[in-house]
């Protein structure tokens, strides 16, 4: 396999359609062996979910068939990849390839879990499609890079996604998650950071990974996120153990992750005239693999060590599944017996190209040690030509670094070059203060240099032959070592570092139920807050006889950033780390949804209004019971009474679903939605005026709080006539009478309803709270007390 660019993508993603709007996706990661296999039906005509996962898979290459089967209404996905992905390279592979029946075998022989395991028996007709890509994508794999991939190594998961929440990828833009929005206009000195750069202090590049997908697709199951937590609490109370585990996780080598695409993949048997690739890169690469594996087996013991008294569930775990595992001792001895001891996985690249070619003890292979002396003799003499430069033309700062591209080269500082250099410099290019150039005796010598390496690569692989078929045979435990590896990373260095840098109890552990509230209290967005140090908190409620909050306020009082903030507190409670608010207790949510800002889209040909419509459908035909949907500003780009109309009747469309939805908006006309329905409550952000001029104080209150025409007074300080002006306050004035009356109307009629309501309220928050039977005892009396005083106040 080919080296991939750290961070960057490497998965290969297979999709293919059918006529009932069925996708099957088969996503393949080079990079660590697994396969991703997922099938849905498409409920949106812009293919939103399969978007969704291409965002998040964010491909190398994509493979489809040929456009023939598109549903009635849909342009198919090959059109779909040429329309949006147009930089991802597309394959188009014949109908033939996508051969269910043919991928069933291959996942049954490939995969490191039993078929049984995997439900591959039991769901085989149910998975048919992502099947077939599979095998489409598997055959690709293995002809393009010509490789075999061996059995029992692969990683296969079904149905991944959906473990997960899900958040389309207007959602990801929309609330910042891996980009800030229009990072492009501010430029590099932007302050403003997504919540993934805010989380990126991990170290390795598989921990990186991990926190990207954790970020993109947050966990749904409860007891994984405790774990997750309960870790973090381990890891905060304990400074010892926090501080170990980050100076351990430095031992293992940045790229431990990719050796396993090694172990699970083995060149095909062909000619170099035929493959047309360079078998010696190859062999290096190999050579690095089992030398990043030798270094982390080397560390394993001190992550040993720190765990040993760990007693958090998953980091006992760890200790358990990983740190006693004797296999891991017999593979590091196998490798001991043919890999010389001192050879350490190294970044510098020359002294990297020197562990690689000695990687192996000396006398094992006689044409190994020739080429190593070959490789010794042409390094010498390159070391001993600079010594004869930097003597004969009188260079005593003449340097000779070295680079994998160009091999050996010369750096001789400007200031001790009067006039020209020698005509036997060759290649000068100047570069900063320095000068780069050659020779043609270096260049000569490094050619040299580089062929004794290339045969040292390359008889060193036959010597690791045996080594590796053996290491194959246990392929399952690196598995568990690179994922539990990242997975330290992320949560030592990422989470834990980033609570560490806080104050204490700024950030702290949410709470979770199966069906029970969102309660927020003090809530701060998570990155905003570290640009401003007086950001103002502010508190959450819903619940299932609350489950809409409409919050009102003008232009500038902190709407945006609040539905923001709520969002983002819940994906992180769900990837398992603490949230920036005083308390919170949440249900857990398995869709977020966002219709947020106000942009037209040319690409589709798709007005501001338009767009806003189609986001507005995909929200109302993919709502769940579990869903979060917030909404900013709903109907404002059309005519007011047409905007009004569509925002009202949103509302009333997701009031019976018990799916969470905060709703903000300018329309005033919307809290009397408060008035008929007892499950809808009204906030609004508190704006003082003083001077003819709007005071924000970014503080969320209950109920409406009308600002008295504020878009008048803005006009005034803008400079409209004061006729104008007159003539507005006049018109608005009769219109708020009409609707004062109608409110008092509804409030009146529904007032009963309301009062019942807010009792049922009270009682589902005793359901699910978690004080002693005496304070929920005292509660409930006081409740009735409540009650009883209240109605003997309405019969007065």
């Amino acid at each position: 396999m080919e080296k991939d660019g750290g961070e960057r993508s490497s998965f290969v993603v297979g999709l293919i359609e059918n006529r009932a709007k069925e996708v099957g996706v088969a996503a393949f990661d080079l990079r660590l062996a697994s396969l991703h296999l997922s099938q849905f039906i498409e409920t949106s005509s812009s293919y939103q979910n399969t978007k969704t996962l291409l965002h998040f898979y964010d491909p190398l290459v994509i493979i489809v068939t040929p456009n023939k089967l598109a549903p009635d209404g849909m342009v198919g996905v090959s059109d779909l990849v040429d329309r949006f992905y147009a930089t991802v390279k597309k394959v188009v592979m014949a109908r033939g390839c996508f051969d269910d029946t043919k991928g069933a075998v291959l996942i049954k022989n490939l995969a490191a879990k039993e078929p049984s395991a995997l439900g591959l028996d039991s769901y085989y007709k149910q998975y048919y499609l992502c099947l077939a890509a599979a095998a489409a994508t598997i055959k690709w794999i293995e002809a393009e890079k010509g490789l075999i991939i061996t059995n029992r190594s692969l990683s296969v998961t079904f149905n991944g996604s959906f473990d997960h929440m899900n958040i389309d990828a207007t959602s990801v833009q929309n609330l910042e998650i891996i980009e800030p929005l229009y990072s492009s206009l501010w430029g590099t000195s932007n302050k403003k950071q997504s919540l993934f750069h805010m989380l990126k202090t991990t170290k390795t590049i598989g921990g990186t990974r991990l926190l990207r997908a954790n970020i993109l697709q947050p966990l749904k199951d409860i007891e994984t996120i405790n774990a997750r937590l309960d870790c973090l609490d381990e890891l905060m109370s304990n400074e010892q153990l926090f501080f170990g585990l980050s100076q351990v996780l430095r031992k293992f080598p940045k790229e431990t992750d990719r050796v396993l695409c090694h172990f699970c993949f083995k060149p095909k048997k062909i000619t170099n005239e035929v493959l047309g690739v360079d078998y010696a890169r190859k062999s290096q690469i190999l050579i690095s693999s089992i030398i990043l594996l030798k270094t982390a087996l080397d560390a394993l013991p001190l992550l040993s060590k720190v765990l040993k008294d760990a007693k958090s569930f998953l980091l006992a775990n760890i200790y358990k599944s990983v740190c006693e595992n004797e296999k891991y001792a017999s593979i590091k001895k196998r490798i001991g017996e043919v890999i010389d001891e001192d050879v350490l996985h190294a970044r510098v690249p020359f002294v990297a190209r020197t562990q690689q070619c000695f990687a192996v003890k000396a006398g094992i292979d006689g044409l190994l040690d020739l080429a190593r002396r070959s490789f010794c003799d042409t390094s010498e003499a390159i070391h001993n030509l600079a010594n004869k430069y930097r003597e004969d033309f009188k260079l005593p700062n003449l340097k000779l670094p070295f680079n994998n591209r160009q091999g050996f080269y010369y750096s001789i500082p400007q200031k001790d070059v009067q006039g020209k250099l020698p005509s036997k410099f060759i290649q000068v290019l100047k570069h900063g203060n320095n000068i780069h150039c050659s020779t043609l005796e270096l260049a000569s010598l490094n050619v040299r240099n580089k062929s004794a390496a290339a045969e040292c690569y390359i008889r060193t692989e036959v010597c690791l032959e045996a080594l590796l078929d053996a290491i194959r045979e246990d392929v399952s435990l690196l598995t568990l070592l690179a994922e539990v590896l990242c997975l330290l990373d992320m949560i030592v260095n990422s989470f834990a570092h980033t609570i560490s840098t806080k104050p204490v109890d700024r950030y702290t552990r949410p709470e979770f139920t199966d069906n029970g509230p969102m309660a927020i209290d003090a809530g701060r967005h998570p990155i905003l807050e570290s640009i401003h140090n007086d950001f103002i908190p502010n508190n959450l409620f819903l619940s299932e006889a609350s489950n809409m909050v409409i919050i009102m306020g003008p232009n500038m009082s902190g709407k945006s950033t609040y539905l923001q903030q709520v969002c983002l507190i819940v994906i992180l409670a769900q990837i398992g780390c603490y949230v920036p608010a005083h308390f919170s207790t949440l249900r857990v949510v398995d869709r977020i949804f966002t219709r947020m800002g106000a942009v037209d889209n040319l690409e589709s040909n798709s007005s501001t209004f338009m767009t806003e419509m189609k986001e507005t459908a995909f929200v109302t035909q993919n709502v769940s019971e579990r869903s979060l949907i917030v909404m900013d500003e709903l109907g404002r780009a059309t005519s007011s009474s047409d905007g009004f109309a569509i925002a009202w009747s949103c509302c009333e469309y997701l009031l019976p679903q018990k799916a969470y939805t905060i709703f903000a908006t300018h329309m005033e006309n919307l809290s009397e939605l408060a008035t008929i329905y007892p499950n809808v409550k009204i906030l609004h952000f508190q704006v003082d005026i003083r001077n003819n001029r709007l005071d924000f104080k970014h503080q969320l209150k209950d109920g409406p709080r009308r600002v008295p025409h504020y878009g008048i007074l803005l006009a005034e300080v803008a400079g409209l006539p004061s006729s104008v002006i007159e003539t507005a306050r006049s018109i608005t004035y009769r219109i708020t009478e009409k609707e004062v009356k109608r409110m008092e109307i509804n409030y009146m009629q529904y007032h009963p309803v309301q009062m019942a309501y807010r009792v049922a309220q009270r009682l589902i928050c005793l359901k699910y709270s978690s004080q002693d039977e005496d304070s929920i005892r005292q509660a409930l009396q006081d409740l009735k007390e409540q009650e009883r005083s209240n109605k003997e106040r309405r019969l007065k």
